[in-house]
């Protein structure tokens, strides 16, 4: 398979380079997921954990809505996966990687959109803890936790099938 990930860029603006820095990191989960089964994507890493391929990327997709689209923009939206039950995004019996594929990619259209809209010092509206996040921060916190669940990703996908790479 060839590599999809476009490397960013060694100098530019601020916005730039956390941009294409995290466009780097989603495509990095996309990159672990290309490939498999979707029993492959549903499969756990080590009991008692839950954490499977097909339960990051549901994951990420209410990550993201929830950073950019609900604290950023202030939409009144829904999560797509979380509920009252603590990492029900990792409960994917049954579920469908298509669609969660498809879905994430959609997401972070409307994030990507919502991010080129915002000044990069502008303030977000409050979160759920009361605080006013830059947007700043956020694609920083957007990095990070991709590459936090880009590690897990890598792991798992090692298990998997045994690919690695960064």
């Amino acid at each position: 398979m060839t590599d999809p990930r476009i490397d960013p860029p060694a100098a530019g603006d601020e916005r730039e380079l956390l941009t294409t820095f995290l466009d780097w990191q989603r495509e990095t989960l996309a990159v672990k997921c290309a490939g498999l089964t979707q029993e492959q994507l549903r499969e756990r890493s080590v009991s008692p954990s839950t954490m499977s391929l097909l339960g990051l990327v549901r994951h990420m997709t209410d990550v993201e809505r929830y950073w950019f689209r609900r604290v950023l923009e202030g939409a009144d939206l829904p999560a797509v996966y979380w509920s009252d039950v603590d990492d029900v995004e990792f409960d994917v019996a049954g579920a469908s990687a298509d669609e969660a594929l498809a879905v994430w990619r959609a997401e972070v259209e409307e994030c990507r959109k919502v991010s080129a809209g915002t000044p990069i010092e502008a303030l977000a509206k409050r979160d759920r803890r009361g605080d006013h996040h830059s947007h700043r921060y956020i694609l920083i916190h957007m990095i990070e936790e991709y590459a936090r669940h880009n590690g897990h990703a890598d792991l798992l996908r090692e298990r998997i099938d045994g690919a690695t790479g960064e």
